[in-house]
């Protein structure tokens, strides 16, 4: 799996091995998968936040911390 991201946008995706060498070039270039990560990380933090539906992740984890104490 290799990670690439769009020059002209600057969104990140994740694709196998031989579609990625296929994108690569003028509008598409290789970035590091930490760079993916953290740009993940933001848009699951903000969906979180914006549905009221059910706990959010840090309430999940709050919870799932008092238990294990």
């Amino acid at each position: 799996m290799k990670c690439l991201k769009n020059v002209s946008t600057g969104n990140i995706i994740r694709v196998d091995d031989k579609q990625a060498y296929q994108m690569s070039g003028n509008t598409w270039k290789y970035v590091s998968k930490e760079e993916w990560k953290r740009q993940n990380s933001k848009t699951v933090e903000e969906m979180t936040e914006e549905t009221p539906v059910g706990l959010t992740l840090k309430e999940k984890k709050k919870k799932i911390s008092k238990k294990v104490q």
